[in-house]
């Protein structure tokens, strides 16, 4: 019994030096704890949930919270708009969208590219929209946003949406993996990029750079 037992000692022993002599040998991390290299954006994710498990979540959560905070600025622009919505006056309702858009483009003054969607949340997007434009369904999409792109449209935060230019529709595969969106806001494909349209002061409030990849 004794010589048996050296001789399995002996042999593990042997494996365990084996596997440190070649680094094949692994130190299984703690449950729950991340992989995650030091400053990476999905650190910084994990940071702000508390853990790997919520990172996804927060991104969503972050983008939820910089929605609302731009609602909260276009509705103090917009004061009681309900009654020139209702109005049957044609230039009466364009006056009072053109008022609007400069009340949020002086409230907005300093805003800039990925204020609302930050550098995470594009990486979400991109990853929310990819599986939907791959195989057939995703050259049908393709199709689609190509066929409805406008000829020239400002990348621009803050810019007003040209009048008369068509506003391309985001396909249904593809609206239906985003997040939704509060009445005032629109998602709308440019090409390859992803804007947020304020809808009734025709203004792009942020965008993700080619977002269609």
């Amino acid at each position: 019994m004794k010589v048996r037992l050296l001789v399995a000692v002996s042999v593990l022993a042997s494996v365990l030096a084996s596997a440190c002599a070649t680094g094949r040998a692994t130190v299984a991390a703690p449950l729950g704890q991340s992989t995650a290299r030091p400053g990476s954006t999905q650190a910084v994710a994990e940071q702000k949930a508390g853990g790997p498990v919520n990172a996804s979540a927060a991104i969503l959560q972050d983008f939820s919270a910089r929605i609302a905070a731009y609602v909260a600025v276009h509705k103090k622009a917009a004061g009681d708009g309900a009654a020139i919505k209702e109005s049957a006056d044609a230039t009466r309702i364009k006056d009072a969208q053109t008022g609007l858009t400069a009340r949020i483009q002086t409230a907005r003054a300093t805003a800039k590219a990925g204020d609302i969607v930050t550098p995470e949340i594009r990486t979400a997007f991109r990853r929310l929209m990819y599986p939907e434009l791959k195989g057939e369904d995703g050259r049908d999409a393709r199709a689609v946003i190509k066929d409805d792109a406008p000829a020239s449209v400002p990348l621009k935060v803050n810019a007003k949406y040209p009048d008369g230019a068509p506003l391309p529709t985001v396909p249904a595969n593809l609206l239906i993996n985003l997040p939704q969106l509060p009445k005032e806001l629109e998602y709308r494909i440019i090409n390859t990029h992803l804007i947020l349209l304020d809808v009734d002061a025709s203004l792009i409030v942020d965008y993700i750079p080619n977002a269609i990849q």
